[in-house]
């Protein structure tokens, strides 16, 4: 099953019950050679969603001394797909190492990935 790092919206509650239909369990993980800021969101069903104008997003620096700490989710692969349909087009899925050793799916800033 595909793991899902969240570092905002993703861990509330109400937009995991919107997002897969149950709430779910994760532990604490960073997200390494990250740097976080916030970005403007215009869907107005994902601000309904998350009950919030502003969202977390990241992007790669390369400097490992940056961390963004946040929760790691065992999801399923439609999980995974809703995941992406609640993601709006600022983001950029991509795969990526955490301090755990393991290996997740994230959710980055767009312009920043190749």
């Amino acid at each position: 099953m595909p793991l899902l790092f969240s570092y905002g919206t993703l861990q509330q509650p109400e937009v995991q019950i919107s997002t897969f239909g149950r709430l779910l369990s994760g532990q604490h993980d960073q997200l390494l050679g990250f740097s976080q800021t916030m970005v403007a969101i215009d869907d107005p069903e994902v601000v309904a969603t998350s009950g919030k104008s502003h969202h977390p997003i990241v992007k790669h620096t390369g400097d490992m001394e940056e961390r963004v700490a946040g929760m790691v989710f065992e999801i399923t692969d439609a999980e995974l797909a809703n995941a992406d349909q609640y993601e709006v087009s600022a983001y950029k899925r991509i795969s990526a190492n955490l301090a755990s050793g393991l290996t997740a799916w994230v959710y980055v800033d767009a312009r920043f990935t190749d």
